[in-house]
C-alpha cells in the first residue's frame, strides 16, 4: 500500500493517510511511518517521517509528517498550542435542531478500553473539549456535517455526537453501527517550520463510498 503525497520537501511531507491504517508506528509494521519511511528510499532520500498530530486508525484524511528532528520540534509546537487547524467531514446519525453551534464537555479516556467518554465533573484523567460544526447536507435521516476542532482529544467527535444522540455512520464502538467510519481529515492548515509560510490543504473522501456518495460537496 502506499499514500497519496500532497505535498513533500525537505523539512516535511503532507498525504493522506487511508483509512485502517495507523497514523504512528507499531511492531507489526503497516503503519505510516513505514509507508513514508518506504517513500522517501524509493526517491533516494536518507529521511525518516515523525509524527507531529495523529488520526484514529479508523479515520483517513490529511496529515503531515516531518522529515527533520527540527522540523517535527516546530511542528510539535504547533500541535499543543492548538495552531494546527484541522476540519473535518463527518456523517451522523440524525438532524441536529441547530444547523451550526459550539459544542463543550469535559471527556475522560480510559484507555484499556480504548474509550472516551464524557463525564460532568473535572477529575484526574478528565480533559476539557471543544469543536464546532455547520450542517452542509441532509439525506434520509442522516447529515453531513464540517467541523472544526478546537481541541485535539481521542475519538473527541466521535464521542461528543455519540453523546447527544449522534454517533458517526460506521462507527460501531460509540453506537454508529458497522460498516466504514464516516470520519475524514479535509483540511489541514499550519505554518511550514522552516519558512514560516502559512500553508493549507485540502482533500475529499472518495465520492464512490457510502455514506458520502449521498452527498454533494
Amino acid at each position: 500500500m502506499k499514500t497519496e503525497i500532497l505535498f513533500e520537501d525537505k523539512q516535511i511531507a503532507v498525504c493522506i493517510k487511508p483509512a485502517g491504517i495507523i497514523s504512528q508506528s507499531s511492531e507489526g509494521g503497516g503503519d505510516m511511518i513505514s509507508l513514508l519511511n518506504a517513500h522517501f528510499a524509493e526517491n533516494g532520500e536518507n529521511a525518516t517521517a515523525y509524527p507531529v498530530h495523529r488520526l484514529d486508525r479508523e479515520t483517513a484524511g490529511i496529515m503531515v509528517y516531518a522529515k527533520t528532528s527540527f522540523a517535527a520540534a516546530e511542528l510539535s509546537k504547533q500541535a499543543e498550542q492548538n495552531k494546527i487547524k484541522k476540519h473535518y467531514y463527518a456523517v451522523v446519525q440524525g438532524i441536529p435542531e441547530e444547523k451550526s453551534g459550539v459544542l463543550t464537555d469535559l471527556l475522560f479516556r480510559d484507555k484499556q478500553k480504548n474509550k472516551t467518554y464524557v463525564v460532568n465533573r473535572m477529575r484526574k484523567g478528565v480533559r476539557d473539549a471543544s469543536l464546532e460544526y455547520s450542517v452542509i447536507g441532509e439525506n434520509d435521516g442522516i447529515s453531513m456535517l464540517d467541523i472544526l476542532l478546537h481541541t485535539g482529544r481521542t475519538h473527541q467527535i466521535r464521542v461528543q455526537f455519540a453523546s447527544r444522540k449522534m454517533p458517526l455512520v460506521g462507527d460501531g464502538r460509540y453506537g454508529g453501527g458497522s460498516g466504514k467510519l464516516a470520519l475524514f481529515a479535509h483540511t489541514l492548515e499550519f505554518t511550514h517550520p522552516k519558512s514560516g509560510e502559512i500553508l493549507s490543504f485540502s482533500a475529499k473522501p472518495e465520492n464512490g463510498d457510502i455514506p458520502w456518495n449521498k452527498f454533494k460537496f
